[in-house]
């Protein structure tokens, strides 16, 4: 398993871990090493995950607002704890992560297989759906720019 992927996995399980006792940020910190520790043993970069947390934590209502407006049908509370840390991975990593290193697509199938992974049987679907729609309204980022001629880069 690639580590950033590894990484994913720690970082949902942790959001989930955070999620399911009462969103205490106090024992984040905690969770984190507990879960690093269990369940990446030998992973040596545990800055991703740091970095994935922090991120959801940052922007959780920003998150949560859009997850309510592509989900309409499916208030907050009643999204499995799951699939609703799963859906604030993926659109933090689609909205605010880094798309030169994880571009759009790869942030919206590496949260299916999350869902996949740790969900119930139509998690890998809600979450592609949902993930999906948010995809659609924003679409994708630089996808209208014109490419640029090679001697235009060579004059940079």
């Amino acid at each position: 398993m690639a580590s950033r992927h590894l990484s994913r996995s720690v970082a949902m399980q942790s959001l989930y871990e955070w999620d399911f006792r009462g969103r205490d940020n106090a024992l984040l910190p905690e969770i984190m090493t507990h879960n690093t520790a269990e369940f990446a043993p030998g992973l040596e970069e545990t800055k991703f995950i740091k970095d994935l947390v922090g991120g959801v934590l940052e922007h959780l209502s920003q998150l949560d607002k859009i997850i309510e407006k592509a989900a309409p049908q499916w208030p907050l509370d009643q999204i499995a704890i799951v699939d609703r840390n799963v859906l604030r991975l993926g659109i933090f990593e689609l909205l605010f992560g880094k798309r030169d290193e994880v571009p759009p697509k790869v942030a919206i199938n590496e949260a299916i297989e999350l869902a996949k992974t740790f969900g119930g049987e139509a998690s890998g679907k809600f979450v592609n759906g949902v993930l999906g729609t948010i995809y659609r309204e924003i679409g994708e980022p630089g996808k209208d720019e014109a490419p640029r001629k090679k001697e235009e880069v060579n004059n940079d």
